[in-house]
């Protein structure tokens, strides 16, 4: 059976990293190398476990439990803090005070360890390797098939900033700049994004047209309006938009801006 796969000629350069990148000349395809490929992760139903429940590691469960998991396993030999024991008695956290067993990897989509002893570091990290589960050993990157970004966070706005573990401490400076630069303003665009976008899709217009008017709010004096909590001039804008069908909505959205 022919799949439609051909046979595309390419040039192979070493970059000076050491790994290979492949250079666009006419029929050649361009391969940039990168360590680690960016992805966004959905939480929502799986398992997770962390190994270790210490600042840091609670700084990661902390992280995970915003993600909407169906189920956070935490081990660690120490018993569980206060702050668990809401989200354990809801059944969305599992404690055990004990030490890691490979027992403990059933079921689950991916690992964090938070731990100080090497050994037991290597022995997750080749535990998760041999079931193909996502791991990470925080600060550790060797050990790891994923490492986790610096984030920055408004509502449904997040940036994440690597250097592919090359240097954290300018990773977290990056991401206190991207601070100054969006702030709570984009959250709350966004938020006002989530709701009006299925209206405007379920008008079943062509696709052309919503990319045009979806582009063409995203350059106009709209955020700005947002950033002011200036909700008349918002009003306006939006009816300037949107068609006058959706006009008996918008003030309902408007209202429910934080």
């Amino acid at each position: 059976m022919d799949w439609g796969w051909h046979r595309v000629s390419k040039k192979c350069v070493l970059n000076k990293a050491g790994g290979e990148s492949f250079r666009q000349h006419q029929n050649h395809i361009l391969i940039t190398s990168m360590r680690y490929y960016p992805i966004l992760l959905d939480l929502h139903g799986k398992t997770c476990l962390v190994v270790g429940a210490g600042h840091v590691g609670r700084r990661k469960i902390q992280t995970l439990l915003s993600c909407g998991p169906a189920l956070v396993r935490i081990i660690d030999p120490k018993q569980p803090d206060q702050c668990w024991q809401e989200l354990i008695d809801l059944g969305i956290v599992e404690y055990a005070s004990r030490s890691f067993v490979p027992k403990d990897l059933d079921g689950c989509f991916l690992v964090i360890a938070c731990t100080d002893h090497e050994s037991q570091n290597w022995r997750i990290s080749r535990l998760c390797a041999e079931r193909g589960i996502l791991c990470n050993i925080v600060d550790q990157p060797e050990k790891c098939s994923f490492i986790l970004p610096a984030l920055h966070t408004q509502g449904d706005l997040t940036i994440a900033v690597s250097t592919s573990g090359s240097s954290p401490a300018l990773a977290k400076k990056i991401r206190q700049d991207l601070g100054t630069c969006f702030g709570p303003e984009y959250g709350r665009y966004l938020s006002l994004m989530r709701q009006l976008r299925p209206l405007v899709l379920g008008l079943g217009r062509p696709t052309e047209e919503n990319s045009e008017l979806f582009r063409k709010m995203t350059e106009s004096a709209l955020l700005h309006a947002v950033q002011a909590d200036d909700r008349a001039q918002v009003l306006i804008l939006l009816k300037d938009f949107l068609p006058q069908s959706l006009h008996t909505r918008l003030e309902d959205l408007i209202h429910e801006l934080d």
